[in-house]
């Protein structure tokens, strides 16, 4: 059973969430009377904790508007939630800065824990384990981020200095829809409106960002999310691959996801639904065209290779030498 105090403890952490809690409310959360509560209340109050009574029929206790509260306090759970975040923002790059800013936040944490918790922390993260290795990403720089963020957010334009894959420096202005995580790192999209065309950046590659005056309307239809894998399914690149391919739409997807292809769905007939089987035009650009054969194996699926050539002398020789090895077994 827990001691009053730590019951003390966890009474100021639910006031500490905000708003009003009623006495029945609180009760309930510390396995108490009500009587106790108030009990508890006093305890506060004795220690400067300014805890108002608010009257009633949806009465009960919060805390003073501007009450500096006390350092820090996290439960266990909430100790490994935040330890367990801060390991896979490593490992998926989704840092706002570099790994010396999450090593000193976990350090920071784990030195103000109970030895007994945070030995049994230690003990899981020992034991964990993942399985694929750490990427090194470019992070983006935290006050970009935000500025971004903001503009987002309250709809402004904003003017950045960005450098792009082949090195080349500009600066122009962004009405920016939205920020995305993605594949370990962050995008911001929007349209550029000296082209009226929407564009998607990397975050990292941004070297200043600064809000303008003036406001915009968001448009509708797909959210930044889907703007950013149709931009990376439709970009420019090497090898232009038109498929036509004999399956479900959910079968395609999970060896083709949206971020790779874009896939020409039929408006299906009465009878059909996304699980029909039927004959799907698939486009896709890559650089390489050396892992796609292995991925239209995997599918086994009919397929139908309308360009370019060299995918489909490609196909062939990975047939060949498949039907190569069985028969040598």
């Amino acid at each position: 059973m827990p001691r009053p105090t730590g019951r003390v403890l966890t009474l100021l952490e639910l006031l500490q969430s905000g708003g009003t809690r009623t006495v029945a409310e609180l009760a309930d959360r510390l396995g108490v009377d009500g009587r106790t509560v108030r009990r508890y209340v006093d305890h506060l109050i004795d220690l400067d904790v300014p805890v108002e009574s608010v009257r009633g029929r949806y009465g009960g206790y919060r805390l003073a508007p501007g009450y500096r509260l006390p350092p820090l306090m996290l439960s266990d759970d909430e100790a490994l939630a935040v330890l367990l975040g801060l390991v896979a923002g490593r490992r998926t790059g989704l840092m706002t800065a570099g790994h010396t800013a999450s090593e000193t936040a976990s350090a920071k944490i784990r030195r103000v824990l109970p030895e007994r918790v945070a030995r049994r922390l230690d003990t899981l993260l020992e034991s964990l384990a993942f399985t694929d290795q750490p990427g090194e990403f470019a992070t983006p720089d935290a006050g970009i981020l935000l500025t971004v963020a903001d503009a987002v957010r309250h709809r402004r334009p904003v003017s950045i200095r960005y450098t792009d894959r082949d090195g080349r420096r500009s600066e122009r202005t962004l009405h920016a829809y939205g920020i995305v995580a993605h594949s370990g790192r962050w995008y911001v999209t929007g349209t550029d409106p000296g082209i009226g065309e929407d564009r998607t950046f990397r975050l990292d590659r941004i070297a200043d960002a600064r809000t303008l005056p003036g406001s915009f309307e968001a448009p509708a239809g797909p959210g930044p999310a889907q703007r950013v894998l149709s931009g990376f399914a439709t970009a420019e690149y090497r090898h232009e691959v038109t498929l036509r391919i004999h399956g479900t739409v959910e079968q395609i997807r999970a060896h083709l996801p949206a971020g790779v292809a874009s896939l020409e769905e039929h408006e299906p007939a009465a009878d059909e639904d996304r699980a029909t089987e039927r004959w799907l035009r698939v486009e896709l650009r890559a650089e390489r065209l050396d892992w796609l054969p292995p991925v239209l194996a995997s599918l086994d699926r009919p397929f139908v290779i309308e360009r370019p050539d060299e995918l489909r002398d490609l196909v062939i020789a990975l047939a060949d030498r498949l039907a190569s090895h069985a028969r040598r077994a």
